[in-house]
């Protein structure tokens, strides 16, 4: 399994390597104010792909910190919980 895993990802990885080399062709891409920038349309799409990971992590950032909170919350809770109990049942014995 560990081999098939390997195997699908060199494949992808030279499929989009071959589809990187395939578009090095120029792209011109205009901005306001007749600002112009031109360069190879694999750089402007990875760019566009970095953004877009970029943006989904920080979309998913705040509510991981706000769960990941709430845990320790709870872990402090059962710790105090845990505690509480043990001394009482320690003393019973």
């Amino acid at each position: 399994m560990r081999i098939l895993t390997w195997v699908l990802r060199l494949a992808l990885f030279l499929f989009m390597f071959v589809f990187a080399l395939k578009n090095t062709g120029p792209v011109r891409l205009q901005f306001f104010f007749g600002q112009v920038w031109q360069l190879p349309l694999v750089l402007l799409l990875l760019g566009f792909f970095a953004v877009g990971i970029l943006l989904g992590i920080l979309a998913v950032a705040g509510s991981l910190f706000r769960e990941r909170r709430c845990s320790a919350a709870l872990r402090r809770e059962l710790a105090r919980q845990t505690q509480a109990t043990s001394p009482s049942s320690s003393s019973e014995s």
